[in-house]
């Protein structure tokens, strides 16, 4: 479990990394506020992109086993963005219109010179 403070890519990917796994999210699926969605369009930045590398979330990242995803889908509170795959599958998201990209981390690197 993680915040997602430096932005959804950048976190899944250090998830992946860590528990050397693969991910599918989905991005119908990642919640976006309607607020930022017009403060996106009127800058003309696309929402999605927003939500995978914004940070200042303070959001939980986390995953549990295929077992227990009846015990959380009900609860609103939770959003079920997508799912761990092998690692050989790579980290990727699939689009509203069905392209499938790799993930890339864009949020904040605190090591950064």
């Amino acid at each position: 479990m993680m915040d997602i403070s430096d932005g959804l890519s950048s976190e899944i990917l250090h998830i992946c990394k860590d528990s050397n796994l693969g991910c599918v999210l989905y991005e119908e699926k990642i919640p976006v506020h309607e607020d930022m969605k017009k403060a996106a369009f009127k800058f003309e930045i696309d929402p999605t992109a927003c939500a995978l590398s914004g940070g200042e979330d303070y959001e939980l990242l986390f995953t549990v086993a295929q077992g227990d995803y009846d015990k959380l889908v009900l609860n609103e509170q939770i959003s079920v963005v997508g799912y761990m795959t092998e690692a050989e599958q790579g980290a990727h998201i699939i689009t509203k219109g069905g392209g499938k990209h790799s993930i890339t981390a864009q949020g904040w690197n605190h090591m950064a010179k």
